[in-house]
């Protein structure tokens, strides 16, 4: 990357402020045009929107839900999961955890924000949904409300049949005693356009005034097709197929270029049919009319944003390659994510950390790291008979932040000794070097009596938000580890040993 990307990459180019007021503002006249109920689909992460903070910088994880905070006393949340993905136990990759867990973290995190979940519906429910049962039996349990709606033959294409007591009808009625209903869940393909969709035809069996709209931050409308943050998206859903498009309803209607994404488009038509079989005519002439995201329209510096999107597609073009590698798997998505790197003319050593790790990687014949600190400056870390080399970069690493000299040992042998011979001599372990959460508890025990430890260790804020590249697979303590500390890393599809059987 170059001192001016760097320079870029470092500034903010999103006004969060704005984006609070003005989201606010729209959803609200969202509310006023259908005068009752109204259902938002919520696409993306509500509270932990991590891609969004990486692309936009500026946009922080909790932007959405500080923004419904404002209207908190408007709000319920219905959190919407699939019995398909219950029954395969998918798991939220993001965080390492089976949405089933998702689920319980999601109300829990709601309801600490003070939003009202009133509950959840189980989808795609067929006749053996035995995973789903117990989950309903579970929340049953813990005092959760559950609904169950039903695999639907010929959705979404047969309307006459969707919009029928065979249909949507069969669906359980979800009870809500509030009229902005935030409809979320784990991830994608849970079902939550349909949950809508089967709420306003049970509203409208009972006489009850209610629209549908959708929060959908990318792809941003008002961004060209070929805007990196647009491309972006691409790159991370590229294992869903997404493509990003020009809205040909909206183009037919208005004369004007907007992007939407493949599956918004081709539900369009079907969607617009069920609005006129109940209310006698659409509300909307385009997928792009049913949102309400306006972040496009708070990017404060376009070329900010730029620089950022394209850092996060060669992120995500490392992340197909490690996910290939360890489930064996042709080369699809991260064939489709290097076309995305070409269309924004990036290449994956155009990623600061890579070449320092490599570098030291080849040097010292053995794995290496790379961390890049705000300031630009790039620290690295190589293995050791003591230290792996991310224990041995994030030692250097607070070294840097704190302003302590290189010679200094942080970590005394009498501490370091008992960690290594409680994993060798009583865990079973054959690896003596400290991981990352062992160099940091030990750094923790050493800050009581040594001052430059405890600068040390009040500088572990300062790593969120900085670059990292390893020249292996990191195991899954490392990842939990960096992934708390808000730190993104790549990794070479390369394990450090060549078993057959690696541990996660």
């Amino acid at each position: 990357m170059t001192t001016q990307a760097k320079e870029v990459a470092r500034a903010l180019g999103f006004d969060r402020d704005k984006y609070l007021a003005l989201q606010s503002q729209h959803i609200q006249a969202r509310r006023e045009q259908f005068g009752g109920k109204l259902y938002l689909e919520f696409g993306g992460k509500l509270f932990d929107d991590m891609h969004a903070s990486r692309v936009l910088p500026g946009f922080s994880p909790d932007s959405k839900i500080a923004m419904l905070e404002t209207m908190k006393d408007d709000i319920e949340v219905v959190i919407v999961v699939s019995a398909r993905d219950l029954a395969r136990n998918k798991v939220r990759a993001d965080l390492g955890i089976p949405y089933e867990v998702d689920v319980l973290r999601l109300i829990d995190e709601l309801r600490g924000y003070g939003l009202l979940v009133g509950s959840v519906v189980i989808t795609h429910i067929s006749e053996d949904s035995a995973q789903a049962r117990a989950f309903r039996r579970k929340l049953g349990r813990l005092g959760v409300k559950v609904y169950r709606h039903y695999m639907i033959k010929g959705y979404p294409n047969d309307a006459s049949f969707i919009l029928s007591e065979g249909g949507f009808g069969k669906n359980e009625y979800i009870e809500t005693s509030r009229d902005l209903i935030l409809v979320t869940a784990p991830g994608p393909g849970s079902g939550k356009m349909a949950t809508c969709l089967s709420q306003l035809y049970h509203d409208h069996q009972r006489g009850i005034a209610s629209g549908y709209a959708k929060f959908e931050t990318f792809p941003i409308w008002n961004l060209p097709l070929d805007h990196p943050v647009n491309i972006a998206y691409e790159a991370a859903t590229a294992d869903l197929d997404d493509v990003n498009m020009i809205d040909p309803f909206h183009l037919a209607a208005y004369g004007e270029q907007r992007v939407n994404y493949n599956r918004d488009v081709e539900i369009f038509p079907v969607l617009n049919l069920l609005f006129e079989r109940l209310y006698g005519s659409s509300p909307y002439k385009s997928p792009t009319d049913m949102g309400v995201n306006m972040a496009g329209m708070c990017i404060s510096d376009d070329a900010v944003c730029q620089e950022a999107s394209r850092q996060e597609i060669v992120r995500r073009y490392y992340k197909a390659l490690v996910v290939e590698k360890r489930d064996q798997l042709e080369p699809v998505i991260s064939d489709r994510i290097a076309l995305s790197m070409s269309k924004v003319g990036v290449r994956s050593s155009d990623r600061a950390v890579v070449g320092p790790a490599l570098a030291v990687e080849k040097r010292t014949k053995g794995p290496a790291a790379a961390i890049e600190l705000p300031d630009g400056t790039v620290v690295t870390g190589k293995t050791s008979a003591l230290l792996g080399a991310c224990s041995a970069m994030l030692l250097n690493a607070l070294k840097v932040l704190a302003g302590i000299d290189d010679s200094v040992t942080l970590l005394a042998p009498e501490t370091i000794e008992p960690i290594k011979s409680l994993k060798t001599q009583h865990l079973g372990s054959r690896n003596p070097r400290l991981h990352t959460d062992e160099v940091l508890i030990a750094l923790a025990v050493g800050a009581t009596t040594d001052p430059r430890a405890r600068s040390a260790l009040d500088q572990l804020k300062n790593l969120a938000g900085c670059d990292v590249h390893t020249s292996v697979i990191l195991g899954s303590v490392d990842e939990g580890v960096f992934r708390n500390l808000g730190v993104h890393v790549t990794s070479e599809p390369v394990y450090q040993r060549k078993n057959l059987y690696h541990k996660e």
